[in-house]
């Protein structure tokens, strides 16, 4: 159920009807006809732009057209009320069965209320964290996490088929660096002094894998070259660095479907196959670019490479996807990987990455368009950076991980239910400042704390009004009287419920799960605003003394408050507060 959807429905309907009356021309194109909230909603509860981009094609005044129209729409029992505004536009008002009906809903509904058919089905790969297997995740890895996780969720509720996937890059040289880092931890295991040089990874988390090789290898390697243990200590080592990444991962309630490994491309042909779907495009050729900007002649050496051109797919320049030693450049498997994803069957791919790699965006895409031929959507989100703070101070250093803060480090302070909230109270796009102490306050000016007193509240009146021996359960709620629903506090509540369904399919349709955790803070303070006014005018508390239908009623609202905030939190990951402490 999409109010807004239907009362674009009925206006749709009248301007047919306004056709065959002979009032407006036939065969008009009505796509860009629509009903949104009034930029000031003062104006009223609904705005259609109809009279002002149907008047040029039909040859009419603006006005002349929004003046029929809304005699039209008067003669709906849903229309309160239909003004013409400036040159044209249509400011309607609904009557309140409207509102009291979308109360109904939600609570006949319940979980489904909101939810969309929009995706069709179609499969979408949604691919996120995505962090070399060196070490523990880090505050950044957990915003993505976060982000990834819920964007995710949020396609499934408007009717994707998703798939949760994470790229293991266990192909790079830095793997090669946490073998001989847990070399070193491993010839501590056995007595031996070590010096972590530069490039080595220091951490304390490495201190028990050192350990642990110690088990099963014994003194097998002790003092052996590197040629005989690498091998087999940077397989030791990924894979107990990605057994760390899962717990890290489950901790803060996150699940992946599928984990990929990008050495399963090497070796394999895989990435061969890739780049010869591409040169048989033509994409591929033999060639040398121009120096990078910013470097001097003298400080460049021009080298033949085999390039991509991905100029042809809006990129701003070609790039290389072998060097000229032979070698693999890192864009390479990453197109591979692509590929992978597109002969996996997904309909849309979105790639959830850190700010640092804003520069890759445009090669990606590029990669991706070309091998689908444009067929294949892929979307690339960045997540800019978290800046730490406690007791007013920036949160120093994991000891730990010995260089950064950690995943770990935040869920163990705040818990992942706020850990996961806070992550979406901004943009991913934008910078994100994250005070351990203040999202712990119990204030409006938290808003995790704001919508989940919300539905502490709204738990407490249904305790209360059970101990009053008033039946509150959602079917018995969803048949009382509301048309008792008519003040404008009450009211304000029921079309902010109306407000969910177009929410979540806006925030599908533009990636951007950030929208359910305003709109949730949104709907709380409604209902902190009404709960308040309930203070001062006893007739709009939600226990009414000795009045069970009128409690039922004003209990029915403030219940379908609860399955939308369930609904939204679930999307988030977070599990809806039933009582404060």
């Amino acid at each position: 159920m999409n109010l807004f959807t239907e009362i674009h429905a009925l206006v749709q309907n009248e301007l047919a009807v306004l056709q065959s009356e002979g009032k407006l021309p036939d065969g008009l194109d009505l796509a860009n006809v629509t009903v949104e909230p009034p930029r000031d909603p003062a104006h009223g509860d609904m705005a259609t732009n109809a009279a002002m981009v149907l008047a040029k094609p039909a040859g009419l005044k603006p006005r002349d057209i929004a003046v029929d129209l809304a005699a039209r729409l008067l003669g709906s029992d849903r229309i309160e009320s239909a003004d013409v505004a400036g040159p044209g536009f249509l400011n309607l008002r609904l009557a309140d069965g409207v509102w009291q009906d979308v109360v109904h809903r939600a609570l006949t509904d319940g979980p489904e209320f909101g939810r969309s058919d929009m995706g069709a089905g179609k499969k979408v790969n949604v691919e996120y964290v995505s962090a070399n297997p060196t070490g523990p995740l880090h505050v950044g890895h957990t915003r993505g996490a976060v982000f990834g996780d819920a964007l995710a969720s949020l396609l499934v509720f408007v009717g994707y088929d998703v798939t949760r996937e994470y790229y293991i890059n266990d192909g790079g040289a830095q793997v090669d660096v946490l073998a001989r880092s847990v070399y070193l931890r491993y010839l501590e295991a056995h007595g031996q002094a070590v010096a972590f040089e530069d490039g080595t990874y220091p951490g304390d988390y490495l201190i028990a894998v050192g350990e642990a090789l110690k088990d099963q290898v014994g003194d097998a390697y002790v003092d052996q070259p590197e040629a005989v243990w690498l091998a087999e200590i940077r397989t030791f080592a990924s894979d107990a660095m990605m057994a760390l990444i899962r717990e890290d991962l489950k901790a803060l309630g996150v699940e992946m479907d599928v984990f990929f490994s990008e050495k399963s491309l090497y070796g394999t042909g895989r990435i061969e196959e890739a780049l010869q779907t591409l040169e048989e495009k033509g994409l591929i050729y033999e060639g040398v670019l121009e120096p990078p900007k910013g470097k001097k002649p003298e400080d460049w050496e021009p080298r033949e490479q085999t390039l991509f051109k991905s100029t042809e797919h809006g990129d701003d320049v070609d790039r290389p996807v072998k060097k000229s030693d032979g070698g693999w450049t890192y864009f390479a498997p990453d197109i591979a990987y692509h590929y992978d994803k597109v002969s996996r069957g997904f309909d849309m791919l979105i790639d959830v990455f850190g700010a640092d790699h804003g520069g890759y965006v445009k090669r990606m895409k590029a990669a991706v368009s070309a091998l689908t031929d444009g067929r294949v959507p892929l979307d690339i989100k960045l997540c800019q950076l978290v800046k730490l703070y406690k007791n007013g101070e920036p949160f120093k250093m994991s000891k730990r991980a010995g260089t950064f803060v950690t995943l770990r480090d935040v869920v163990d302070q705040v818990g992942a239910d706020v850990t996961r909230f806070v992550m979406l109270t901004r943009k991913n796009d934008a910078p994100l400042d994250f005070d351990f102490d203040k999202v712990l306050e119990q204030s409006k000016d938290n808003p995790v704390f704001y919508v989940q007193y919300a539905n502490a509240r709204v738990n407490s009146v249904l305790r209360k009004a059970r101990e009053a021996g008033i039946t509150v359960d959602d079917a018995a709620l969803a048949g009382a009287d509301l048309s008792i629903l008519t003040h404008d506090a009450e009211l304000a509540v029921a079309k902010k419920l109306a407000e969910w369904p177009r929410l979540v399919e806006i925030a599908g349709r533009t990636n951007e799960p950030h929208r359910i955790a305003f709109y949730l803070y949104d709907l709380a303070s409604d209902l902190h605003a009404l709960w308040n006014r309930g203070n001062d005018d006893p007739a709009l508390r939600f226990l009414q003394e000795g009045d069970p239908a009128t409690s039922q009623a004003k209990i029915a609202l403030a219940r379908a408050v609860t399955v939308v905030i369930s609904s939204g939190l679930g999307i988030l990951g977070v599990t809806p507060a039933e009582e404060m402490r």
